[in-house]
């Protein structure tokens, strides 16, 4: 396995002849288990009242990780190609000692706490200067490619940025060398005043659906005041509980619509890594903010999602927005096909 730069997209792609990972174990490596210790975690978090065992969440090395965390990139040129190793991080934050208890089940103590397992491990991975960037994601439901039966999610530590969140810092800093503000402040604004894409607002937080989607019922959840990093903000809010809260209501909402999502938490890069430290970087607190986009999985009978390079979404966001605020908000077995024609 190894990165390879495509030269069109400047966008780097893991190759590889795709061999059988291990072995799926009888029974689960992360279920706490009496007199028994399990794999040593990278981190771990204690639990609270909800839980009477001696941890929360646990950080664990992916049994098959993509990228390792040893040596150097070593980045090379196979004549006008690029090339390097898989140097980084992949990492399985088990969210709960609860076998089958995902974050809409969950109390938002217990969201809280892995939203702050999240925080602090990519804080962690940050003071490493090989990794230009940290992604905490969610694959939920087979279609998803969850791998993992327990419940949990997954951290990549890259030494590079990944294609789209180039894309959305440069755009990012455009908005705001034209217009002097941020423009997730102007998207939050604006879906503020029309309330027509408004899943749930909090105080502090809000969840919604964008007016582009790029799927049926994609939504975005984002704070309400300016802040480009996510860790750095949670690691010292005092907000972090209201944000769980609205996360656990809203993924509750869609997992009556649909069987699988994606989760990925869009933060800064490391400002720090070797090759993020220039001027492009200046206005970075300013012009960006932290949010988590949140991508459904609909059933096969619709047509595809990209037509010719081009995001095929046959929902409204507005249609999509109405139908997450109608789903409760209390997680149930999900009960009914999606509105979806």
């Amino acid at each position: 396995m190894e990165l390879r730069k495509d030269p069109l997209t400047r966008s780097w792609i893991l190759v590889g002849d795709l061999e059988s990972g291990p072995a799926q174990p009888a029974e689960c490596p992360y279920c706490p288990r009496p007199g028994e210790a399990g794999p040593p975690p990278i981190f771990s978090m204690p639990a609270g009242d909800w839980n009477h065992d001696q941890w929360g969440t646990r950080v664990f090395a992916h049994p098959d990780p993509l990228y390792r965390i040893e040596g150097d990139a070593q980045r090379a040129g196979v004549g006008m190609y690029d090339r390097m190793r898989t140097v980084g991080a992949h990492e399985i934050i088990i969210e709960n000692p609860d076998h089958n208890r995902p974050l809409w089940v969950a109390s938002d103590e217990e969201v809280e706490r892995v939203m702050l397992t999240w925080a602090r491990r990519i804080e962690d991975l940050k003071r490493d200067p090989r990794f230009r960037y940290i992604c905490v994601f969610k694959n939920y439901g087979a279609e998803a490619g969850e791998e993992i039966a327990h419940t949990h999610s997954e951290l990549t530590a890259t030494t590079f940025i990944p294609r789209r969140l180039v894309y959305e810092l440069r755009a990012c800093r455009d908005y705001y060398q034209m217009k002097e503000r941020c423009v997730f402040c102007d998207v939050l604004r604006q879906e503020e005043k029309q309330e027509t894409r408004l899943i749930e607002q909090t105080p502090n937080f809000l969840a919604l659906c964008p007016f582009a989607p790029r799927v049926p019922y994609e939504f975005w959840l984002l704070p309400r005041y300016h802040h480009a990093s996510y860790e750095g903000d949670v690691l010292r809010s005092p907000l972090v509980r209201e944000a769980a809260g609205l996360l656990r209501r809203s993924l509750a909402r869609l997992v009556r619509l649909t069987d699988a999502f994606h989760l990925v938490l869009h933060t800064i890069p490391n400002t720090t890594a070797r090759l993020t430290q220039d001027a492009k970087w200046v206005t970075l607190h300013d012009d960006y903010h932290w949010h988590f986009e949140v991508l459904p999985l609909v059933p096969k009978r619709v047509k595809s999602y990209s037509i010719k390079e081009v995001y095929f979404c046959p929902l409204s966001p507005e249609r999509a927005a109405a139908l997450l605020r109608e789903a409760p908000s209390t997680a149930q077995p999900r009960d009914a096909q999606s509105d979806i024609r």
